[in-house]
This record gives C-alpha cells, structure tokens and sequence, in this order.
C-alpha cells in the first residue's frame, strides 16, 4: 500500500541514502556492492531495504553514455526477525534505462542468506561497515571547498587520527556475476553507477540518490540529507553540463589558495572532466584499485577518502589510516562482507 510516497518527508530516509558504491574482482567474477542506511548518519530510520524501493546497478560499456545493463533489486515486507524477500530482475540494452520494464526475474531469495543460479550469486543484510576516515580531516576539506580557500592542516595530527566508523553497520547488497557473463567478461570496459528510487503514487518511479565515484557527496553537497540537490534526480550523462563549471570552480579556488597549480582554472576543469559523469570505472577481470594516479573499480580496503581529498586539493591529505584499520570488517570471499 502506498502511503504519501511523493512527499518530501517520504524521501528522507537512510534506507534510500547510498554510503557507498565498490567494484571489483571476485572468484573469477565481477563484483558489484552498494551500502545503503548507515546508522551513523541522522536520516537512519530503521534497519533493512525500504519495501517499496528500488535498488540498482547501472552498466556502461566502453564509454558510452548510457547503461545497456541493469541489476535491479527489489525487497518485501520484513518479517518478525528482520528477514525481507529479496528479487533480482535484469533489464539489457535499450530497457536497462526504462523504469516501466519489468526486465527478466533472475533469481529470488531472503536477506541474509546467500542466493545464486546461472552463474550469479547474491547476498543482502546488514554488515559491518569497511568504510574508514576520521570525519575531522574531512571537515577541514569541506570548509575550504564550500569558502573556496586553502586547506588549513595546521591543526591535523595523521598520528591521531581515529576511524569514525568504527562500529558502525550499514545495509549492503553484494552482486557476484561470472566472467563466463556475456557482456561483463574479462577485458570489457565499463562504467558503473547505482540509484535507489521510490515508487510513486502515480504509479512510477522517482530517483532519490545515486553514486559513483566515492566521496562526491561528503565533498561537493555536505549538506543534502534531505535529498534536495539536483545531483539526486541526475543521469550521469547530464553531470557535465549541469555542474561541471560549478564544481571546476571550487577545485579551482581551492587549488589557488593552496599554490599548487600555475593554472588552478585548468586543473580545476580537468578534475571536473575526470569526475563527470559520475560513473565508476572499471576493466573486468582486473585488479580493482581507487587511487589518486588511477582510478580502476574500487575495493573495500581502498583509501579513497584519501585519494579523493588529495584530487580535489592536488596536495597530498594523509588520513594517518590504513586498511588495516578496518581489515576485521571485510573478508576475501563471497560475500565479502561481515554481517552484524
């Protein structure tokens, strides 16, 4: 039953907010894994998928400006343990952007148990969180970026830092597809995004928050727990022309400020231009790795915080941690998470 889903209030809800978006290599496999409703954040609203979402990955081939492949992933009421129904559709070519096709059911199965056939395996359910920073360094970063001056570490002690997420669990959906995949085989190139959308009263779908490259939103829109910002509601392909100035300009006075460029203005728009559309990169069946001299998928010991802040500020930000620090929250096999 619908209840006012076209609301603002409706929106504001952890269980639609994207923590995180990783890419990888599995076991002979490409693994896809987005985490939703962290408990660290003010919107958490309850445990589990929202029931009448939608929850996606969004496949580009070889640079092309639109997804010809799509993972969608719907969930049911829970139960009295916390347990949701779970369902996997895929939707290729032209429909992988249509939110009125119904795409091909390709597997069913309950949050917290794994799931798998024809050469897919699924899990989905709460975990514990691999994401790592100390949110101090990150607020240094979002001060210059919103004043537009240099970033003042006078004050920064890397030896000191502490991860702030730890302890912390978010809701997390794990994609395994084979190499033996007809189109996400070894050496294709790819891009990819994801989206959770609302059902409307209409009957429709409304996209609520997406993701791609890491830390856009705690850099660029600090401020959208409401899901008001455009960026929400975007498909990537519109990124550059809608805020690629915007954002170039902020690098850019950041960058001046800073005197690491003779041309802040030009290094601002190349970070722009490698940052829009907002599609995660990645070659199948190779190492995943989120760096600040390459970007290739991304894994959960990954320190893209770090790689990130230094992109934007073309100066080293040592985040004074490691993967060590959240080695205990992630493991080498499917599915690759810790439930909690």
């Amino acid at each position: 039953m619908s209840h006012h889903l076209d609301t603002p209030l409706a929106a504001q809800n952890g269980q639609l907010y994207i923590d995180d978006l990783y890419v990888f290599s599995g076991e002979d496999s490409t693994v896809l894994v987005i985490d939703v409703n962290s408990n660290i954040t003010g919107v958490y609203a309850e445990p589990g998928f929202h029931p009448e979402a939608r929850y996606e990955f969004k496949v580009h081939f070889d640079g092309a400006g639109f997804e010809t492949l799509t993972y969608r992933f719907s969930f049911g009421e829970a139960d009295a343990d916390g347990r949701q129904d779970l369902r996997l559709h895929t939707l290729a070519g032209d429909e992988a952007r249509e939110d009125s096709a119904e795409g091909d059911l390709v597997l069913e199965g309950r949050t917290g148990e794994p799931t798998g056939g024809g050469g897919t395996r699924v899990w989905a359910g709460r975990v514990a969180d691999p994401f790592y920073i100390d949110l101090s360094l990150l607020a240094l970063v979002n001060g210059a970026v919103a004043k537009g001056t240099a970033v003042d570490l006078s004050a920064w002690r890397p030896q000191e830092a502490r991860n702030s997420f730890a302890g912390t669990s978010v809701e997390t959906i794990v994609l395994e597809v084979s190499h033996a995949h007809a189109t996400l085989r070894p050496g294709a190139r790819i891009g990819v995004w994801c989206a959770t959308k609302l059902a409307t009263d209409a009957g429709g779908w409304r996209q609520i928050n997406r993701a791609g490259h890491p830390m856009m939103w705690p850099i660029f829109w600090p401020g959208d727990t409401d899901f008001s910002n455009p960026a929400n509601t975007r498909h990537p392909s519109e990124d550059l022309a809608s805020a690629g100035q915007v954002v170039a300009d902020q690098v850019a006075a950041v960058v001046a400020g800073t005197g690491t460029s003779a041309d802040p203005v030009g290094y601002g728009r190349t970070v722009a231009r490698q940052l829009f559309p907002d599609v995660l990169p990645y070659v199948v069946g190779t190492p995943a790795s989120y760096g600040f001299a390459a970007r290739n998928g991304r894994t959960q010991a990954d320190n893209a915080p770090e790689a990130m802040l230094a992109l934007v500020t073309n100066t080293a930000i040592p985040s004074g941690l490691t993967p060590a620090v959240a080695k205990d929250q992630r493991t080498e096999h499917f599915p690759f998470v810790v439930p909690v």
